[in-house]
């Protein structure tokens, strides 16, 4: 009897050990690979849960086997899951990387103040837009895809060719500088076409900085600047793809691959094609309503590894383009003909760009770039050939003295520029003489540091310009912050210069009947301008992150070249402005992330843009009072889903009316284009894409494009001054124009793709 108890004992005892047991659930938080502590661990449904330890580390303990759903959680970082099955070998080496909420306010920046410096330290607001931001809405180049970006807005010029540039505040294209990895290789005839080509999946990010760079970057960064920073070789993957298509026939590739050749050179190649030869008029007016296109792009770039981590970088780009639009029957065998209208447009740019850093104890840099740009088009009957070459190189030197950081530096800029239009021949016409620019300038910068929550920039440019004399740029810049960052105020004064070239900027000199008039020699436009930018990050003691950044800005032009084109309907008339423009408004950027995985950026602004000459005042054509954009992303981890939802919203814009017989309104109305897109991850490499662009099938009037029935005015009757005769045939004096035009003409349309990444 008593063996019996003995044995049931025991059993029992082993059953109850066996019920008891403890599993461990244990594994480590990091951020960017520094431990993060004080993070919530919780088993969601349960109130079982761990904070980790000053090593970032946590252990939790579970009585009962089973498939738990892990939570990590703490303030300022997004909050994330991972399904665990208890017991096992991964339960006990789980290791977590939170991603902070605010990530991108603190990037590492260049584009103001031409050194790379934490963006929240910088005295000079830049704005960073990632690579995943501009994925949200995928698009076929770089002009389209910063149509999200709040005071920034891609503006069409021709209903024929859909040609644009990109308006900062307001100031159209000619006043944005574009750089490629801080070379300011995008200018003169590539303001135009130099946007399209650059491949999405070699973008890291792009930075933004508003008013005036002269001082830093010379000649056009009037406005602002875009920078487009490349990947670098040894942080880009191994293989990368993104290739998609739309409902219209649209089919865009981009492709990118890294390479090593030994141990010391870094290789990243990258290739874009886009194909659109579908021609669709939904307007019913003869004309394409989007320009067929044939683009190739390759980029090539390499990164050299040299003792004491020196900078050595050269990159390359080539690109070549065939695009056309016109009406409906045009075919290649009337181009330049008159009896069918069509814009053709060859383009054909290399480019070449690089960093080198002396090998010495100074901080020493040479920055160079090269680039050729042939083209090669037909307007109607117009025909415009044109070729410009630009070669820059400056040398800059960095030195820390107490606290002082100085940047200062040598540049100079060449320009070769030559047409078969009135710029580059003689006044008879016989002989030709092509535009050549020497700009050698010098600049120097002095960043104050009074504390570390204080600080003062100051800077002063001197350019040299070959035919138009000396020009003098100085800077000043201010920024107080608090002592943990979630406070900055920024103040910033400056003056930007420009010198124009009407036919490489201004697309609408050479499309449509207009006669291009000059009135007197155009002198380099001048410009002053304020900031006074805040920026404000709050915290939520439930996980949710709030960024603020507002800008106050104002800009005064003396010398401003305005082209005219409501003296005469016949004409566009430039000439430098004998009175003032001013752009002035607000702008204010808002994030918002919460811990569920919804994420919100919006922003807005309201400017008036305005020109007054002999005390008359008015409104700047094809400019807005007041823009909204937005991007709304929410993700479904359990079902790794991605939902995003983009628009922008613009008020009316004062259009080009032909005449006061013109019976086109004078306003645009409001108008928007919206997007919806949902991304689903398949593993760790693919994704798969698909969505909807211009969900409320948004265009502008079917009248857009003025007489189309009658692209070569051929029942035209003009007045001996050139006016246009009203007739019966023509009773609003108009003549073919395409430059009504506000927003792209493109109606809605679905797009499916996909992303590889090895």
């Amino acid at each position: 009897m008593l063996r019996l108890v003995l044995v049931f004992l025991f059993i029992s005892g082993i059953y109850m050990d066996s019920f008891g047991q403890d599993f461990r659930v244990k594994g480590k938080v990091l951020s960017q690979g520094e431990v993060v502590e004080f993070a919530n661990v919780i088993l969601k449904g349960t109130s079982v849960g761990a904070v980790t330890d000053e090593n970032g580390e946590f252990n939790i303990k579970v009585i009962t086997s089973d498939t738990y759903v892990l939570q990590v959680s703490r303030i300022g970082f997004k909050t994330i899951s991972l399904a665990v099955i208890v017991p096992s070998e991964e339960a006990t080496q789980l290791v977590f990387e939170l991603e902070e909420m605010d990530a991108g306010l603190d990037e590492v920046v260049v584009s103001g103040t031409m050194q790379e410096v934490s963006k929240l330290d910088s005295p000079v607001p830049v704005e960073v837009y990632s690579a995943k931001f501009f994925r949200a809405n995928p698009t076929p180049s770089v002009f389209e895809s910063l149509q999200n970006v709040n005071g920034v807005r891609p503006q069409i010029n021709c209903n024929v060719c859909n040609t644009g540039d990109i308006h900062i505040n307001g100031l159209e294209g000619p006043y944005t500088m574009v750089l490629i990895d801080g070379m300011p290789i995008v200018s003169g005839l590539a303001t135009v076409y130099g946007l399209t080509g650059i491949p999405q999946s070699l973008i890291n990010r792009v930075e933004v900085v508003k008013g005036p760079a002269s001082t830093l970057y010379g000649s056009e960064a009037v406005g602002g600047l875009i920078n487009v920073i490349t990947k670098s070789p040894d942080a880009a993957p191994l293989v990368s793809a993104d290739i998609y298509g739309t409902g219209w026939g649209e089919f865009n590739m981009d492709l990118g691959f890294r390479s090593e050749f030994g141990s010391n050179v870094q290789s990243l190649t990258g290739i874009n094609g886009f194909y659109y030869d579908h021609p669709i008029d939904n307007n019913q007016d003869g004309f394409t309503d989007l320009t067929l296109s044939k683009r190739i792009s390759i980029f090539q770039k390499f990164n050299v590894k040299r003792p004491e981590n020196r900078i050595f970088n050269i990159a390359a780009r080539y690109v070549y383009e065939d695009r056309w639009g016109g009406e409906m029957n045009w075919e290649k065998s009337n181009r330049g003909g008159d009896d069918i209208y069509g814009e053709s447009i060859y383009t054909s740019r290399w480019e070449t760009f690089g960093t080198y850093q002396l090998p010495n104890s100074e901080a020493l840099s040479l920055m160079f770039s090269a680039n050729g740009h042939r083209q090669n088009s037909v307007y109607g009957t117009t025909i415009y050939n044109a070729d410009q070459y630009i070669g820059f190189g400056q040398l800059t030197w960095k030195k820390t003295i107490s606290s002082h950081h100085f940047l200062s530096g040598l540049a100079y800029r060449y320009t070769y520029y030559d047409d078969d239009t009135p710029v580059t021949s003689t006044g008879d016409g016989e002989r030709n003489m092509p535009s050549v620019i020497h700009l050698p300038g010098v600049f120097i910068q002095d960043e104050i540091k009074f504390q570390e929550t204080q600080s003062l920039l100051l800077g002063a440019r001197y350019d040299y310009n070959s035919v138009h004399g000396s020009i003098f740029s100085p800077r000043l810049n201010y920024k107080l912050s608090s002592h943990d960052k979630s406070t900055a105020l920024r103040v910033s004064v400056g003056n930007g210069f420009r010198v124009a070239n009407v036919f490489t900027e201004d697309h609408a000199a050479l499309t449509g009947a207009r006669e291009v008039v000059f009135e007197g020699e155009l002198k380099p436009e001048q410009s002053w301008n304020t900031n006074i930018n805040f920026v404000k990050k709050i915290y939520s003691n439930r996980g949710t992150f709030v960024g603020i950044d507002a800008t106050v800005f104002y800009t005064y032009f003396t010398n401003r070249i305005v082209p005219d084109y409501e003296t005469n309907a016949n004409q566009i008339i430039y000439a430098n402005l004998d009175g003032s423009a001013v752009s002035k408004g607000v702008s204010t950027n808002l994030d918002v992330a919460w811990a569920n995985g919804l994420s919100i950026t919006a922003g807005a602004t309201l400017m008036d843009v305005s020109i007054e000459e002999e005390g008359v005042k008015r409104r700047q054509l094809l400019t807005e009072r007041f823009s909204g954009v937005w991007s709304i992303g929410y993700d479904i981890p359990r079902l790794g889903l991605t939902i995003d939802y983009t628009g922008n919203v613009y008020s009316p814009m004062r259009l080009p009316l032909l005449g006061e017989l013109d019976d086109r309104d004078e306003f645009s109305s409001w108008w928007s284009i919206q997007n919806i897109q949902l991304t689903k991850g398949i593993g760790a490499q693919w994704e798969v894409y698909a969505g909807v662009k211009n969900l409320l099938n948004f265009t502008p009037p079917a009248n857009s494009i003025a007489r189309s029935f009658d692209p070569f005015d051929k029942n035209v009757v003009f007045n001996p001054d050139g006016t246009v005769m009203p007739t019966p045939e023509n009773p609003n004096a108009l003549t073919f124009d395409p430059t009504y035009v506000f927003a792209p003409n493109q109606g809605i349309r679905g797009f499916l793709g996909f992303r590889f990444t090895l």
